[in-house]
C-alpha cells in the first residue's frame, strides 16, 4: 500500500520537474534568440568601427521604456548636413549596400526583413520606397499597402490580413502602412472602443516577435513631419496639375485631426517599441535626409544580419563547358 500509495506522487513530483526543465529551457532559447535580434536591430555595434555612424541613426532609435512626445522632437534635423547635395554621394553608396547585401539575403534564403513605415498624411512613405530601394532587385523586394480592411478580412483576427503578408525567406517586405493602423484609425476616428484598440498593442508586440523568433528581423520607421510641412506638400500638390490626383478633399478632414494622430502615434511607438522590433523617429521635414538615415540603417542590419552567399556544389572548378 505504501508503494501504491508513494508512487503516483513520485511519479506526478518527476512530470512536474520534467514540465519545469522543459519550461526553463524554452524560456532560455527564446531569450537567446530575442537578445540576437536586438543585436541586429542595434546594428552599429556590429558593424561600426568608429562610432557615431554617419548620419547618427541610433540617436532615432527609441529605447524599450524610453517614452518620446513628437512635439519635443526636431522634424527639421539634419545634423551637420546641410543640402541635398552634402548627401548624394553617401546615399548612393548606402544604396549599393542594401542591393549587394539584399542579393546574399535572396540567395541564402535563411532569413527576411520586414520594414514597417508609418506617417501622417503626406509623411513620405512612397517617396521613401522610390528612393532608398532605387536598384533593388523587384526579385527580392515586395511592397505591400494596406487600406480599410474588407469584409473577409473585417471577418478575421485584425493582424490576419497582415500576416499573409510578411516577408518569406529571403526577402524584404516593406509595409506602407501597415497593423498599426488598427491602433491609430480606429482610434482617432472612433470606430472600436478604448478597451478594444489598447488591447492590441500586446498583440502586435507578441505578433512582432513570433517573426523574430522565426528569423524575420522587424524595423519600423515613423517619418516625423511638422504641422507647417504639411500645409506646404498640401499646397504643392494643389498648386501643380500634375500632382493634384493626389489630393482629396478628405485630406482637410484628416489634418484637422493633426493632435489626435500624434497622440496615437506617440502612444503606439512608445508601448510598442522593443529591443527587437525598434521604432526609429526619423526626421522628415527634409526628404533627402530622411532618405539617408532610412539608407543606412536597412544597410546596416542587413549586414548585422550577415547574410552568406550558399556554398557552390564540390567539384565545379573541374567542370569543361563543352562546344
Amino acid at each position: 500500500m505504501t508503494k501504491k500509495d508513494h508512487g503516483p506522487k513520485g511519479n506526478h513530483s518527476l512530470s512536474q520537474a520534467t514540465i519545469a526543465s522543459s519550461s526553463a529551457q524554452t524560456a532560455g532559447a527564446v531569450a537567446q534568440k530575442t537578445s540576437q535580434a536586438g543585436a541586429v536591430t542595434s546594428p552599429e555595434g556590429m558593424v561600426v568601427t568608429d562610432p557615431p555612424p554617419y548620419p547618427d541613426y541610433p540617436r532615432y532609435r527609441v529605447e524599450p521604456g524610453r517614452s518620446i512626445r513628437l512635439d519635443k522632437l526636431d522634424p527639421g534635423e539634419t545634423e551637420h548636413y546641410r543640402a541635398k547635395p552634402d548627401v548624394k554621394a553617401e546615399l548612393d553608396r548606402q544604396r549599393q549596400r542594401i542591393g549587394e547585401l539584399q542579393a546574399r539575403l535572396y540567395a541564402d534564403h535563411r532569413q527576411s526583413l520586414l520594414i514597417v513605415l508609418q506617417a501622417i498624411d503626406t509623411g513620405g512613405k512612397d517617396g521613401t520606397i522610390q528612393q532608398v530601394f532605387r536598384g533593388v532587385n523587384p526579385q527580392g523586394c515586395q511592397v505591400w499597402s494596406f487600406k480599410a480592411p474588407g469584409v473577409e478580412e473585417l471577418d478575421h483576427d485584425f493582424l490576419w490580413r497582415y500576416h499573409q503578408r510578411t516577408p518569406p525567406r529571403g526577402m524584404i517586405t516593406i509595409f506602407n502602412r501597415s497593423h498599426y493602423e488598427d491602433v491609430l484609425v480606429v482610434r482617432v476616428k472612433g470606430l472600436l472602443p478604448e478597451d478594444v484598440w489598447r488591447r492590441r498593442y500586446h498583440v502586435i508586440n507578441e505578433f512582432e516577435h513570433a517573426l523574430t523568433l522565426t528569423n524575420t528581423v522587424v524595423l519600423k520607421f515613423f517619418l516625423h513631419i511638422s504641422k507647417d510641412e504639411q500645409k506646404r506638400r498640401l499646397q504643392s500638390r494643389l498648386d501643380d496639375p500634375n500632382k493634384r490626383w493626389k489630393f482629396s478633399r478628405n485630406d482637410l478632414t484628416e489634418r484637422a485631426l493633426w493632435d489626435d494622430y500624434q497622440e496615437a502615434f506617440e502612444d503606439a511607438i512608445n508601448q510598442c517599441s522593443t529591443e527587437h522590433a525598434p521604432w526609429y523617429v526619423v526626421p522628415s521635414n527634409k526628404k533627402w535626409y530622411r532618405n539617408l538615415v532610412i539608407a543606412r540603417t536597412i544597410a546596416d542590419t542587413l549586414q548585422a544580419m550577415d547574410p552568406r552567399y550558399p556554398p557552390a556544389d564540390p567539384g565545379l572548378t573541374d567542370i569543361v563547358i563543352p562546344d
